[in-house]
């Protein structure tokens, strides 16, 4: 079988699904969790260090990926949206399945997106360049950044932070709503819908929009789908995007306001793929390398009738610094419902993520009753996880 290359922060999300798809896989990120090791046939670490990707290593890593026999090329998760130009010009890397830079740039271009918007009448959260002077109704945001940590409230922008602001960074005004994302496929001016899951965000620190999870597919009123639908098949026909995106919107009662789009694979993916594993039994990775490499996009889903199974997930965070001892990884490694298992010994800081939680139930209802549980259980795991590692003991010497 072929090599395909998945990176980001975290690459795990990806090696599971080009796993269902029966591909052989090399996994490049930050973390090297257990369940991504496990996968993928090489790993390589482009971290930096301080849970930032280095960009020197990970090309280097990518042009050794390059020597693969029969590597398709590589797919992006959450966290190179800064290197996108990079990875787009630098000679010697893989091919990108997915969006190139330039066409990332249709939809992640504040200023270029944002008047598409205008110009298809898709409502959207006002925008300024400039700080606005009712500062405590703003937010700013960087077009490169991902999860929620881009996010920060613009009254607490300090005067030398403004003058560090780049062309990536705007302010966009405060709105009601919850969040939710569509997923789509597209592919040559298309798209696919594969379907909606409401966003969670929490607090960490002094931010307050980090990403702490997601749940779906979930239902929605004919007449908003009908709404978000006709927004992102407007959109892909005005743009280049291809293969797996999502966008970000907020709902309140009866009004939409598009976000962001996504021009990557999104978490929101392992959803469907275990709520409804009939429908996408090679994984939704294999739709979004058809739809970039050949481009066909996916038979419309059977998602007009409710699916069999709802599936949330839950990104947990250290209340504290800890060590993941051999129990608890290995106990986080035995259980099904644990994702992104950090490996023995691994030092995790309070406010990092440990692990992410991955519940599948009959309803709605019942699924955020077991994450909620899962979540707790893992929190009691993190209590009681006092073995230090010998390895960490000796660095401490």
């Amino acid at each position: 079988m072929p090599f395909v290359a998945v990176v980001g922060l975290s690459a795990r999300m990806l090696a599971e699904s080009a796993t269902r798809a029966g591909l052989n896989i090399v996994a490049l990120d930050l973390f090297g969790d257990r369940d991504t090791q496990r996968d993928a046939q090489h790993w390589f670490d482009i971290g930096d260090g301080a849970l930032s990707v280095d960009p020197d290593r990970l090309v280097a890593a990518l042009q050794r990926a390059a020597r693969l026999p029969n590597l398709l090329g590589f797919v992006t998760a959450s966290g190179l949206e800064g290197l996108a130009t990079r990875l787009s010009n630098t000679p010697g890397l893989p091919r990108i399945i997915g969006n190139t830079a330039d066409e990332a740039a249709a939809v992640r271009n504040p200023e270029r997106f944002f008047a598409m918007l205008d110009t298809m009448g898709i409502a959207h959260p006002e925008i300024a360049r400039a700080m606005p002077d009712d500062s405590a109704q703003w937010l700013i945001k960087d077009a490169n950044g991902c999860g929620g940590t881009h996010i920060v409230a613009a009254n607490v922008i300090s005067g030398a932070a403004m003058s560090a602001t780049t062309q990536s960074t705007y302010f966009q005004r405060v709105c009601a709503g919850q969040p939710f994302s569509a997923l789509f496929v597209a592919a040559r001016r298309e798209a696919c819908v594969i379907g909606f899951a409401e966003q969670h965000v929490t607090s960490v620190g002094t931010l307050r929009y980090v990403h702490s999870g997601s749940l779906g597919p979930v239902d929605l009123p004919a007449h908003i789908v009908d709404q978000v639908e006709t927004s992102i098949h407007a959109i892909v026909a005005c743009t280049p995007l291809s293969g797996l995106n999502s966008l970000d919107f907020l709902l309140d009662g009866d009004t939409v306001r598009v976000l962001e789009i996504n021009a990557r694979p999104s978490a929101t993916m392992a959803l469907y793929e275990a709520a409804s594993p009939r429908t996408w039994p090679r994984g939704l990775l294999d739709c979004h390398i058809d739809a970039c490499l050949n481009g066909r996009l996916p038979r419309e889903p059977s998602s007009r009738l409710p699916p069999r199974w709802r599936a949330a997930q839950k990104v947990i965070y250290a209340p504290h610094a800890f060590v993941a001892s051999a129990r608890f990884s290995q106990t986080c490694f035995d259980d099904p419902a644990c994702r992104d298992i950090p490996q023995s010994g691994t030092l995790i800081e309070a406010g990092q993520p440990v692990c992410t939680a991955v519940v599948i139930a009959s309803t709605i209802a019942a699924a955020r009753d077991a994450l909620g549980a899962q979540h707790a259980r893992i929190l009691q795991r993190i209590a009681t996880c006092h073995e230090l590692s010998h390895d960490f003991i000796a660095l401490s010497n």
